[in-house]
């Protein structure tokens, strides 16, 4: 999750600050002058799109090491960083990538993620939480679902479907700013306030309806990433893991088990929070991998 989490943080800042910078030189009002020129407004829409998640994705693993305090393993100062880096070299020749960096970062919650903008130049980093909570063999798998993550060049394609995202984000938006200017507004010189302030606010609500479709991608990878792991490690390793992470985050109130056997957990409210995780439910993972072996 966190390596989501850093990427859609740092997509976010660039595009913010790609967007200012267009309006004060002046060139959305020159796009939108007289008239919407549609070819202009749709690549300066793909210039600003893209240039977010691809300058993202060159900086993802300088923003994670720097914003989860990362410690890279270069000289392993115990036997379990020994273990650790040669586990993550063992894995990443089974997979047929250059092996990452590898780190440990504080944090009381078991957590790993895998970053870097291609698979022969990336970073694997896990939670001191993640070694308090798993033994050798369950660290082991969460090992190998991050390397597949690697393989499976995982973060390229977010970039790139984030880019495409982006693209349709800044292009509606502003097409909307137009509409409200000259048909709502009546505004028949130029662009007028009401231009810039419904694109903004356009802006904010597409990207926001957007963000499912990248969650979503990002659920459908984390079942191939655990596959990867299965096929690393073992299913068993693998489904025992996530168990693991299970045990962790399940609900310690009995009647709180007892509704959300039930489906009656969150409702509405629940049904929202799956369309924006990035994960899909632990058991939902687990039972997949269950089904595969059968």
């Amino acid at each position: 999750m966190m390596r989501i989490l850093l990427f859609l943080a740092t997509n976010a800042a660039v595009l913010v600050v790609i967007s200012l910078v267009f309006r004060l030189l002046g060139i959305d009002g020159i796009i939108a002058e007289g008239g919407l020129n549609m070819g202009a407004l749709l690549i300066m829409a793909a210039v600003i799109g893209f240039s977010g998640s691809l300058i993202s994705l060159f900086l993802s693993k300088t923003m994670a090491k720097h914003g989860m305090g990362v410690q890279i393993i270069t000289d392993p100062a115990t036997p379990f960083e020994r273990w650790l880096l040669d586990t993550v070299a063992r894995q990443s020749e089974q997979a047929g990538i250059r092996m990452p960096e590898v780190g440990i970062f504080n944090s009381p919650e078991p957590n790993a993620f895998a970053t870097g903008w291609n698979r022969n130049d990336a970073l694997v980093a896990v939670s001191t939480g993640l070694l308090q909570h798993m033994n050798k063999d369950e660290v082991e798998a969460v090992v190998g679902h991050e390397i597949s993550h690697v393989a499976n060049g995982d973060m390229v394609t977010l970039a790139l479907i984030q880019g495409v995202v982006n693209t349709f984000v800044v292009f509606l938006a502003r097409l909307v700013g137009y509409v409200v200017d000259r048909v709502v507004l009546k505004n028949e010189e130029g662009v007028g306030i009401g231009y810039f302030v419904t694109s903004i606010i356009a802006e904010i609500l597409l990207s926001i309806l957007a963000s499912m479709i990248v969650m979503w991608f990002s659920r459908y990878r984390e079942y191939r990433a655990d596959a990867g792991g299965a096929a690393l490690t073992s299913r068993a390793q693998m489904a025992n893991a996530l168990r693991a992470l299970q045990r962790v985050h399940e609900p310690h109130d009995l009647a709180a088990r007892e509704f959300a056997a039930f489906g009656i957990s969150g409702g509405i409210g629940e049904g929202l929070k799956a369309l924006f995780s990035s994960h899909p439910p632990l058991e939902k993972r687990i039972a997949a991998l269950e089904q595969a072996r059968g």
